[in-house]
């Protein structure tokens, strides 16, 4: 027992000592210090959204949160703006769409996209609160297993990303993800204004066919590093392909059930 033991905390420190982005840490990354605090703040998700939340608003009035809905979807269009506005032109002038290796130095570019990685992970951390809202609003309906299972996946995922993966070929997620969230958010942010927004099929169906897409670029973009050589982490395509592959079923699921059948109320799912 102790022998297995002390083979998990030699591999624990291999794992997030030696394989990890040292500028990670180096930088004072917000909440990049120990894998144990992002497992902490899913664990307080999970915890309020399917069993403190429901109990604390079972004999409550739904809160009106539409001020607070404005200023959270807005804020949330300019940030995944930014991204888009900073992932663009290094894709675009700095990165081989064949090939490109991760840039682990100390330079001011490589540090930049560091920390634009970062800021991305911190717009995921932001969109839990969507769940949140969900359950003060009580509408406990829409936190479904697609909503929980993207938002929460794609917070450890990107926090992952910044630990061991930021830059390089992996730029194309921030970019086409973040191009999702924002025409995703203006739309939240409409509904939030007026009511008849969310009365538009056509806005809806055209998000989650945005998000269709948005999948299907993905598994082709990390597809095609299984079949070519590249000094980009090619395990990252076994992870990748199968992940996409699996979100683009949930979302097809979803977008069968929701708009060719007429029973069904729709609303964009994340």
């Amino acid at each position: 027992m102790a022998l297995a033991l002390k083979r998990l905390y030699q591999t624990w420190n291999w794992v997030f000592d030696e394989l990890a982005d040292k500028r990670a840490t180096e930088q004072n990354l917000f909440l990049m210090t120990s894998v144990l605090l992002p497992i902490s703040i899913l664990a307080a998700y999970f915890y309020f959204i399917y069993n403190l939340g429901p109990r604390l608003m079972e004999n409550r009035k739904p809160f009106n949160l539409r001020n607070i809905l404005l200023a959270y979807n807005f804020s949330q269009v300019i940030a995944n703006f930014y991204i888009v506005s900073e992932a663009f032109p290094e894709i675009w002038y700095h990165m081989n769409w064949s090939c490109q290796k991760i840039d682990y130095s100390n330079s001011s570019h490589a540090l930049h996209i560091l920390k634009l990685y970062h800021f991305f992970f911190l717009t995921r951390m932001f969109d839990l609160l969507e769940t949140i809202f969900f359950v003060l609003r009580k509408k406990q309906k829409q936190v479904s297993f697609l909503h929980v299972y993207h938002h929460a996946g794609m917070f450890f995922m990107t926090w992952i990303c910044v630990k061991f993966i930021a830059g390089g070929y992996g730029s194309w997620v921030g970019l086409i993800n973040s191009t999702v969230h924002v025409v995703m958010y203006i739309y939240y942010f409409l509904s939030a204004l007026d009511d008849k927004w969310k009365r538009n099929i056509t806005f809806k169906k055209s998000i989650t066919q945005l998000q269709l897409v948005q999948f299907s670029l993905l598994i082709f973009i990390y597809g095609r590093q299984l079949f070519i050589e590249c000094e980009y982490p090619r395990i990252l395509s076994y992870f990748f392909v199968p992940q996409n592959f699996f979100m683009l079923i949930l979302f097809g699921d979803f977008y069968r059930k929701a708009y060719f059948n007429k029973s069904v109320k729709p609303r964009a799912q994340d």
